[in-house]
């Protein structure tokens, strides 16, 4: 029982797990979590808006890491966190960007629907 408890513990701190951002991952370790949702059972993909800042770019795993301010839809505090995406829409970026996006979340698996510099 304490080693599922550890997993559960360990796979809902980790929003950053596409990131391959160490910086990411130890600041999701530290976040507070208040509010945020984790069950993945009830929860459908909500979509949500956001701005913030292109941290990194992996463009062969087809994800991003932005860091992003609050978002009030879905009750999440200002965070680091990797979003996948498309080829198409990692193209355009670059790190240090200045971004608007939008994008789906169901549990901790968040993509990006649309996205565009600031």
């Amino acid at each position: 029982m304490r080693t599922k408890l550890a997993l559960m513990i360990t796979l809902a701190m980790s929003p950053a797990v596409f990131a391959d951002d160490k910086k990411a991952m130890e600041q999701a370790q530290n976040m507070p979590m208040g509010n945020m949702q984790m069950d993945q059972s009830e929860a459908a993909a909500e979509t949500a808006k956001a701005t913030g800042t292109v941290r990194k770019i992996n463009r062969e795993k087809g994800t991003v890491t932005i860091a992003h301010g609050p978002v009030p839809e879905l009750e999440w505090p200002a965070m680091t966190m990797g979003f996948k995406a498309t080829p198409e829409q990692l193209e355009k970026l670059n790190e240090g960007d200045e971004i608007g996006f939008e994008f789906t979340s169901k549990g901790m698996d968040s993509s990006i629907t649309s996205i565009e510099k600031q």
